[in-house]
């Protein structure tokens, strides 16, 4: 997989991940407006999250437990408002794609290592698929396979060979066909197709 693809794939997740909190903030305002003590209990858990941070720094064996006690009050209230407007309790929340990297696509584990999120494998998954031309395997393949547009006529001095067209491209045909069935089979040999650009 390319560079070229990944970084692709990356400026479109960052441009969702963007928009996903541009509409969050958008949800904030309107809803700020019209019920302002949410507003008041957001900027009362900024305050108690800097606070808690105060006193972990400037008095590490001070009791966080009164903190915490009013951190969770006010989430609870922040629910209930939420709940008695008929909305979600993440309403305020961004709506990401992916909940796991949150638009990302990357997700860090416990021990700090960062590892691909499955949605951005899946994505770059499908981008090697389509680049395969494998595409089309509905419409392109054996059982569709026309040996009729080959010619039937025998003429070594035309094609080099003394079968036809039509009938070489039977044997290629079946040639395939036995490379598939035995592609399990650690003796069996692969495929190797020659020829000019353009050929078929």
């Amino acid at each position: 997989m390319s560079n070229e693809i990944l970084n692709s794939l990356l400026k479109d997740y960052e441009q969702k991940k963007l928009q996903a909190e541009l509409d969050s903030e958008k949800r904030k305002e309107d809803l700020y407006q019209k019920i302002p003590r949410l507003q008041e209990i957001e900027e009362e858990l900024n305050h108690f999250a800097i606070s808690t941070a105060k006193n972990i720094l400037f008095h590490p064996s001070a009791s966080l437990e009164d903190l915490t006690q009013k951190v969770e009050k006010l989430k609870q209230e922040k629910i209930t408002i939420l709940q008695n407007a008929n909305l979600p309790s993440d309403y305020l929340n961004p709506k990401y794609s992916c909940s796991i990297c949150k638009d990302t696509g990357y997700i860090t584990k416990n021990n700090d290592k960062t590892k691909i999120c499955n949605c951005l494998k899946q994505k770059l998954l499908d981008s090697a698929f389509h680049q395969s031309n494998m595409a089309n395997l509905d419409r392109e393949n054996f059982s569709t396979f026309r040996e009729d547009l080959f010619s039937n006529e025998i003429d070594l001095a035309k094609y080099h060979f003394n079968i036809s067209p039509r009938q070489n491209m039977k044997n290629m045909k079946e040639k395939c066909l036995e490379f598939v069935r035995n592609f399990d089979n650690p003796n069996t040999k692969n495929l190797l197709f020659t020829g000019n650009t353009g050929l078929r």
